[in-house]
This record gives structure tokens, C-alpha cells and sequence, in this order.
């Protein structure tokens, strides 16, 4: 079978043609313990977003061309897409990249309309730009703000059958008393207040279109105390908190309220700079036992699950999607 780009991490390692390409790919790469287990079911694609920028693309490419004879084999088609959401309107913040893209890329290729939100208008656009078949409308909107609230709004119109609050930010792992005030109110600000901002303001109108669902993306960090900064994990705690009571309000009307909470995700998502080193000595241990590194797409599928009517008899959960994580 040809190594692809798709191919796993493990798969490259297990294979003589592709072992020392990526033994190569690695010499002075410093990982942490455990770090190649937890990785090597992700496919080698996946790195360009883990190295965040220091990994071209062009660089994979190279990579698939030299097991490959000078060439890159075609990628077998996608499988047909069921049309899980053919007629309804989904709203999907962080839709730029990561998993919001994942999940807005789904939605829109199993028959919905997507009202795609994310602050990055440059790959907003861009993202939409390479799915012109999609039935994907971008919006560049600040979920803090009140004129980005009521931007997506209006892009959404009349009717609204889900929304998925996907947008979020790292802190900087930094424990109570470390944790600065500009630290605190952004973080707090992106992963609780604009969900909260954002459901607010659609609520009323999925209460009108009935049969509706909110999906949440919380956090292990919201399940425990050792996943991340003292910010960060007071901002999952608090969506989870926003989940339930939205359950439980708006449970009997019609309108399914949830929560994913991932583990270990290769989005390469930017950590702040100047990372606390007493933070993140103290919580290292305890991040080295996350069993696999999910990928965005992966991540997606329970997100678009509960968003979907496969979740018709799901309310008020918080899943955890993160590899059996939580077990431990």
C-alpha cells in the first residue's frame, strides 16, 4: 500500500521506505515522554498544523514524492455524505481552522447551510474560498462584541437549527496567582462570555424554528484541575456550567443543549507567549498520560453527532472525546 499524507504517523515508522524519511523528519526534535505514542495514530498531515507553521507543507509533499517514485499517489474519494442536515442553518464559530472548520466542513458537505464565524477574516475567506460547491456564508465577527453578535445574526436570518460554540484560546498555564488580569478577562472572555453572548442572541430564534441543538466544546480542562492554566480551566468549567442550565431550561422547548469536551487535539493551536514555567512543570506529568492525540475531523464527528437528530434523545451531556482521557 503507498504511504500517503493521509497515512498515519505509526504506519511511516513501520515501513522501511518511510522509517528513515521519518527518523530524519525527527533527529533534533526535542518530544516529550510518551509524546511519539500518543501520535502516531494521526495521519502525517497532521503535522503541518501541530508544528504550527515550522513544518511546510511542501515538506510533506516531498516526503509522500520519495516513497513514491517522484509522484503522490491520488487519495481514494471521499465516501458519499449522508445529508444529516439538508434544509438546516448551522451557526459554527472558529470556523477559520482547527476543529470549527472540521465541523463546518461537515455540516456543509451533509447538506447544511453553514453560517461559518471566526475573528481571522483573511482564512475565513479563504476557507470558504476552497469550498465553492458548499452552501457556506463567512462571517468575520468578534463573538465579545455586540456589532459581531449581531453581524451573525443577521447573516443567519429567520432560521436556526444549530449553533456550535467552537471558538476558543489557550492561557498561558499559569496557576491563581500567577494569572494576570489581561490573561484572565481574554480568556474568560473567548471560551465562556462569547458563548454565552452568542447563544443568548440565537436562542430566541431556534426557539421559533423548534427542534434545535447547541453544541458546546468544553474541555478535559473542564472535567478536572490538571489539564491546563488556572484561566483556561475556569472557562471550561464554565461552559460546562452554561451547558447544563441551558439544558434544563430550554430542554422541554425543543432545543438540545451539549457539550464536547475534547482531550489532546492537533490543531496547533497557539499557546500565549512567556508560558509559566511553574504551571507548566506542575501540570506536565499529568499531560504526558493523554492516551492519543485526536484529530479536528475526529473531533467533529461527536460534534456534528450531537448536533444532528442521531442525538435526538441527548440532552444536557457533557462527552468526553478524548480517547479515554477521562477514565484515568
Amino acid at each position: 500500500m503507498a504511504l500517503t499524507a493521509t497515512s498515519t504517523i505509526g504506519s511511516w515508522l513501520d515501513d522501511p521506505r518511510g522509517a528513515p524519511i521519518m527518523e530524519e523528519l525527527l533527529t533534533g526534535v526535542e518530544l516529550p515522554d510518551g509524546a511519539l505514542e500518543q501520535v502516531k495514530a494521526l495521519p502525517l498531515q497532521q503535522l503541518v498544523a501541530l508544528s504550527q507553521g515550522k513544518l511546510p507543507q511542501s515538506a510533506v509533499d516531498d516526503m509522500v514524492r520519495a516513497v513514491n517514485d517522484g509522484t503522490i499517489p491520488e487519495e481514494s474519494p471521499a465516501a458519499p455524505a449522508d445529508a444529516r442536515f439538508a434544509g438546516r442553518t448551522v451557526v459554527v464559530t472558529g470556523s477559520a481552522a482547527g476543529i470549527g472548520a472540521a465541523v463546518a466542513t461537515r455540516v456543509a458537505r451533509e447538506g447544511g447551510r453553514v453560517i461559518a464565524v471566526d475573528l481571522a477574516e483573511e482564512r475565513l475567506e479563504a476557507f470558504a474560498s476552497a469550498q465553492p460547491d458548499a452552501d457556506i456564508t463567512p462571517v468575520s465577527a468578534d463573538i465579545v462584541e455586540q456589532d459581531g453578535i449581531d453581524r451573525i445574526v443577521a447573516a443567519a436570518g429567520d432560521r436556526i437549527d444549530g449553533l456550535a460554540n467552537v471558538a476558543g484560546i489557550n492561557d498561558d498555564f499559569s496557576p491563581l496567582h500567577e494569572t494576570s488580569d489581561a490573561m484572565w478577562d481574554r480568556v474568560i472572555g473567548v471560551n465562556l462570555t462569547g458563548a454565552f453572548k452568542l447563544s443568548r442572541a440565537l436562542i430566541p430564534v431556534m426557539l421559533e424554528t423548534g427542534n434545535a441543538s447547541i453544541v458546546n466544546v468544553a474541555s478535559e480542562a473542564g472535567l478536572r484541575g490538571n489539564a491546563s492554566g488556572n484561566a483556561y480551566t475556569v472557562s471550561k468549567h464554565g461552559v460546562v456550567g452554561l451547558t447544563r442550565s441551558a439544558a434544563f431550561m430550554y430542554g422541554p422547548q425543543g432545543i438540545r443543549v451539549n457539550a464536547v469536551a475534547p482531550g489532546g487535539v492537533a490543531t496547533g493551536i497557539a499557546f500565549p507567549p512567556n508560558v509559566s514555567e511553574a504551571g507548566a512543570a506542575r501540570l506536565k506529568p499529568f499531560q504526558a498520560q493523554i492516551p492519543t492525540i485526536a484529530t479536528a475531523e475526529q473531533i467533529a464527528a461527536s460534534i456534528t453527532f450531537l448536533l444532528s437528530d442521531d442525538g435526538v434523545n441527548i440532552n444536557g451531556v457533557i462527552l468526553p472525546s478524548d480517547g479515554g482521557w477521562s477514565i484515568q
